[in-house]
């Protein structure tokens, strides 16, 4: 079955104009969900006397949340060494802190290397940081297709981009997931996957081109994408299911992170075969493809 993407630009067009609109909604009424890197806390590193696995402490963590419930909103508990571990909070009193200590103490004796209060001030940076990742790569992206292909496709590339970008940090915000520092790793990871998908789509298009000059520029596109499509949904298949697996089985240390690779993988296929190929044919169908390298 050979699929219409240009005649029926309107209809894959709006269904992402839609899901955008619903994910800006998210973002403007709900937020995201910050975790303890971007509003700060409290940072705890014990080293046990005993042998203590990470499943056992979290154990205990969780017996010890029900009686401190700041201690289970958004902690973080990482092994940095054997058994030596940092465990992060949000903004906890004296006594809170003490009392917390000693029902650790209760389930193992262990040396108190650090505790202090963390600001918010990494968290400031990493945000700054991820913007200015996103635009520097979005201006490289468009370098480099501008260079390889013509600049509308670069343009094509980067509305994709935000395409992509924006639905999967909606529907985060809507999912109410927590957001920490992997978050900004799941979204430049999304960017990666998306272009690359994208590119594969333009070199197929190039391709047709240059094999019949004379066909119209819808075919051209439309027979670009039906001879990739398989190729685009098996991929995207495979990485579907891989994350997929780890979001169900990985804890909910990985949920974000995972959440929005799944979110970022079927955006992003879905932008490369229905999003960047109607916005290609608008701003190329008053002079074709006779620029196209």
């Amino acid at each position: 079955m050979r699929l219409e993407i240009v005649n029926k630009s309107k209809l894959w067009l709006g269904i992402s104009g839609i899901v955008i609109a619903i994910s800006l909604v998210g973002l403007l009424t709900r937020g995201l969900n910050l975790g303890i890197d971007f509003t700060g806390g409290n940072l705890i590193q014990v080293k046990f006397d005993k042998e203590v696995s990470l499943n056992e402490l979290n154990t205990v963590l969780d017996e010890i949340s029900k009686d401190y419930n700041q201690l289970g909103h958004g902690r973080i508990v990482q092994e940095s060494e054997e058994n030596e571990f940092m465990i992060r909070t949000i903004e906890l009193s004296e006594e809170e802190r003490n009392g917390i200590l000693s029902k650790i103490k209760a389930f193992s004796e262990f040396d108190l290397l650090k505790s202090e209060k963390v600001g918010a001030a990494i968290g400031e940076e990493l945000k700054v940081n991820a913007t200015y990742a996103l635009l520097l790569g979005s201006v490289l992206i468009v370098l480099y297709i501008t260079l390889r292909f013509e600049f509308k496709f670069a343009i094509a590339a980067v509305v994709a981009l935000f395409h992509d970008i924006i639905i999967s940090v909606g529907i985060i915000a809507l999912l109410a997931y927590e957001v920490n520092t992997p978050f900004i790793a799941a979204v430049l990871t999304i960017l990666g996957y998306s272009i690359n998908d994208t590119i594969v789509v333009f070199d197929r298009i190039r391709e047709m081109h240059r094999k019949n000059k004379s066909a119209k520029l819808a075919d051209i596109i439309d027979d670009s994408i039906n001879s990739v499509m398989t190729r685009s949904i098996n991929t995207s298949l495979t990485t579907f299911l891989a994350v997929g697996a780890m979001l169900i089985f990985g804890g909910d240390s990985l949920k974000t992170f995972m959440a929005t690779l799944l979110v970022g993988v079927i955006a992003g296929t879905y932008s490369s075969i229905f999003v960047v190929s109607p916005v290609v044919y608008l701003l190329e169908k008053k002079e074709g493809l006779k620029n196209l390298k």
